[in-house]
């Protein structure tokens, strides 16, 4: 029987075991990670994207909201200028309608 190597199995001599591949030239294996490296920056770049879309519509909204306040905001207040306008109006003929019916009270 071969001698048994350091790792007990027959037929092996010293050294470190083989497992899996030998080792990428060091060329290859930059490019490799040149290639992950820039598919990473891509991907970045895409969400960058998608994140000032995101901003400029949410700005557009936020402008076209802020324009809608302020339309409403002037509609509230002609409306409140309206409503006080009309409230002395109706005073007035109430006191004219209460002054002429206690003036008939009193004439009658």
């Amino acid at each position: 029987a071969p001698p048994a190597g350091p790792q007990g199995a027959p037929g092996e001599e010293g050294g470190a075991p083989e497992s899996g591949p030998p080792p990428a030239p060091p060329n290859l294996s930059s490019n490799r990670r040149l290639q992950q490296t820039q598919a990473q920056v891509e991907e970045v770049v895409d969400i960058v994207r998608v994140n000032v879309d995101k901003f400029l519509d949410r700005d557009q909204k936020l402008s076209e909201l802020d324009d809608r306040a302020d339309a409403l905001q002037a509609g509230a207040s002609q409306f409140e200028s309206s409503a006080a306008k009309l409230k002395r109006k109706y005073w007035w003929k109430n006191c004219k309608v209460g002054h002429g019916q206690g003036s008939v009270s009193f004439v009658s």
